[in-house]
């Protein structure tokens, strides 16, 4: 039990460019390779892994979790926040497990890294699930502030109302934009179930008052040096998804039914891009639903993965 207890809490760490990457593994490595990719930029993997990882890795998976290089627990003042430095912290994993192929399972900012690898990197996907992820970045501003715009209106509340224009006014290629639409969801509980489940508050508090809270590192300055130094600031990814599933890479879309940042619109394009059999949408779930179903969660991992 102790050594059990150990291992769970072991940190491996790379040296990468000089800087370490905080990376933890979870299982067998002899199981089917699962890498975990976060949502950011300015996020980290303590939430899947104090809630998730440990149990997908007991239902027959190698799990692989990091935090992105600048991002939660992989401080590094010289990060730059790029797709092609986040590419590179992935091929570093690739390397240092001898993984031949591995699934990406992606979870919000996360999907626009994952996908943007694989279209790079087909060969190195053995599929790639998408989880609460984003792939078109301004339709989900759009939808965040005409929901919040009929909240508003409904208040009659005209100080709000004149907030979300100010916002729509702002350059949509910026981090202030990107801020004030997600700070408008955040507000409106648009990540958060309006019922949560017995097992996802328990789950939620144990994450709360355990090790992974503690270090639950969030990098202010990662959002506005990812729009500094990335081009691809605002992007639509889903041309590259057709691209990797006429490769052959298996996509999988999984995702919460009362998620406030995605419209129904949105919903039904990525359920016909990975296909009937290839999509799940989990009834009184939001964006975290690897805590908010877990059961759920887990089984549509097992039932498609394995």
């Amino acid at each position: 039990m102790k050594s059990a207890f150990l291992a769970l809490f072991l940190i491996i760490s790379l040296f990468v460019n000089g800087q370490n990457l905080y990376i933890k593994t979870y299982g067998n490595e002899k199981n089917k390779p699962i890498i975990f990719i976060h949502g950011g930029p300015s996020g980290n993997s303590t939430l899947f892994e104090g809630t998730t990882a440990q149990k997908l890795a007991d239902s027959g998976f190698y799990v692989i979790t990091y935090d992105r290089r600048g991002e939660g627990r992989s401080a590094d003042p010289d990060a730059k926040f790029t797709y092609a430095e986040a590419f590179q912290d992935l091929n570093t994993i690739y390397k240092k497990y001898n993984l031949k192929k591995a699934v990406l399972l992606a979870h919000s900012f996360g999907g626009l890294v994952a996908t943007l690898y694989t279209e790079k990197y087909p060969q190195n996907v053995s599929a790639l699930v998408l989880a609460g992820a984003l792939f078109s970045q301004q339709e989900t501003y759009n939808h965040i502030l005409d929901s919040v715009r009929k909240i508003y209106t409904k208040k009659n509340d005209l100080v709000m109302l004149d907030k979300v224009t100010l916002i729509e006014n702002l350059n949509k290629n910026s981090a202030a934009y990107r801020k004030e639409c997600f700070e408008l969801a955040g507000e409106n509980n648009f990540f958060k179930i309006p019922n949560p489940t017995e097992e996802s508050k328990k789950l939620y508090a144990d994450y709360d008052s355990g090790i992974f809270y503690k270090t639950n590192i969030r990098n202010k300055n990662a959002p506005l040096l990812f729009y500094q130094n990335e081009t691809q600031n605002n992007i639509d990814t889903r041309s590259a998804l057709k691209k990797i599933k006429s490769k052959g890479v298996s996509i999988y879309a999984i995702y919460g039914k009362e998620d406030g940042i995605f419209s129904n619109d949105q919903i039904n394009s990525i359920k016909i891009l990975a296909g009937q059999t290839h999509f799940a949408l989990l009834d009184n779930c939001s964006h975290y639903l690897f805590a908010d179903q877990q059961k759920q969660f887990l089984a549509y991992m097992k039932k498609w993965l394995h």
